[in-house]
């Protein structure tokens, strides 16, 4: 039997990122004591009113077909968060989706195809490989470099553009390095993107969960960048609330107005009753991205206090989201190899850093998502194992 050629352009890029999270699971089921380190998914529920919400609205029968662009609600609660950021947004600039990952699939759908590149830094969210591919294009890696606390630099930019690269796709705040890009950095980028005539699609998802007082920038807020920035975003981080799957996209009206058939065909539509939570949510004030905000911080802040000094292991400080990332090189391990023999010795998941891509293949990623004393238990495990690879090289070299 035949297949269509999407299956093979994604065939090696699902699951087998996540062999170890999928191996710790397994090891979870049979009563094994493997303290989960691996994906980012919220330690804390959502607001009690937005889920109050939700279940109000679809008991009140909002459960029918909505449309392609989204519920009114919503749409107008997003354009006025917008605004705060640019006075020109309008409804037309808006589509919703269920989730940042189905809006990024259709965004890439709007903009590429076969013969068509698209640019990245590498390190990369692990879905950004799979959802290029799905479009037919290829994937340009950008290095962002451990030396430039993985800052997407606009020189590296330039160097990388080839004349097939129709679109930049930044990730800032960054998984799974957590680097945020100052105004300066964005401006300069921008310059690159406008003289290669490059769109930018912009993940913001931890746009509420910067450390350190630090400061929000994206593409999307420079009056020079308007015309060539869409921006992808949901509830899943900044409320907590990823299972809902509530996402959207915001850009220029002619690309909302032309992408807006590709949703209707996708999806003719998501769930009024979670489009009214997610109405309440991004219009409300909530204190959830502040708890969250606080916890990653004060837990980057343990796994640097715990490794300080440590001669193996450099753990790097993240400026915003939910992960850390550890340079193991100097154990004479990459990412891989670590994280599949400390599952096994210490029973501690974390994540490969070559799931993310070539520039963080000496790394592993730690969830921040865990509680204060299970992330002490966790980083004791990791030093201990690095240090009893240290005592087995002393003592192969005797």
């Amino acid at each position: 039997m035949r297949y269509a050629s999407i299956t093979d352009r994604l065939a090696p890029l699902g699951s087998g990122k996540w062999t170890v999270h999928l191996k710790a699971r397994d090891m979870i089921a049979a009563g094994k004591d493997v303290i989960e380190l691996t994906i980012g998914e919220p330690d804390i529920q959502p607001d009690e009113s937005l889920m109050d919400e939700a279940d109000r609205s679809m008991r009140a029968g909002r459960i029918r077909y909505s449309n392609g662009r989204g519920e009114p609600g919503v749409v107008a609660a997003l354009r006025e968060k917008y605004r705060q950021r640019r006075a020109d947004v309008s409804d037309e600039n808006i589509l919703c989706f269920p989730g940042t990952q189905t809006a990024l699939f259709a965004v890439m759908l709007g903009l590429v195809e076969g013969g068509d590149a698209v640019l990245v830094g590498d390190p990369l969210y692990a879905t950004y490989e799979g959802v290029i591919a799905a479009s037919g294009a290829r994937m340009v890696p950008v290095p962002l470099r451990p030396e430039n606390s993985f800052h997407l630099k606009a020189d590296d930019l330039e160097q990388a553009v080839t004349p097939d690269c129709r679109v930049l796709l930044m990730n800032t705040p960054h998984n799974p390095t957590g680097a945020t890009l100052t105004r300066d950095e964005i401006a300069a980028i921008g310059e690159v993107c406008k003289r290669h005539d490059l769109w930018i699609v912009c993940d913001e998802v931890y746009e509420k969960i910067i450390f350190d007082g630090g400061t929000f920038v994206s593409p999307f807020d420079l009056p020079e960048l308007a015309d060539r920035t869409i921006v992808v975003s949901s509830i899943s981080k900044s409320h907590a609330a990823p299972g809902f799957r509530s996402g959207w996209a915001v850009g220029p009206e002619e690309f909302c107005t032309r992408l807006l058939a590709v949703s209707e065909t996708m999806l003719f539509g998501g769930q009024p009753f979670i489009a009214d939570m997610t109405a309440m949510a991004v219009s409300g004030e909530f204190d959830t991205a502040t708890r969250m905000r606080e916890n990653y911080q004060r837990r980057a802040d343990l796994i640097l206090e715990h490794l300080k000094g440590h001669t193996m292991l450099r753990p790097m400080r993240p400026e915003a989201g939910m992960f850390l990332l550890i340079d193991v090189r100097a154990t004479g391990l990459d990412g891989a190899a670590f994280a599949e023999r400390l599952l096994e010795d210490k029973q501690v998941a974390v994540m490969p850093g070559a799931s993310f891509g070539d520039q963080a293949a000496d790394f592993i990623r730690l969830s921040l998502t865990v509680d204060d004393k299970v992330l002490a238990e966790a980083t004791d495990r990791i030093a201990a194992f690095a240090d009893a690879l240290g005592e087995g090289d002393q003592k192969w070299a005797s």
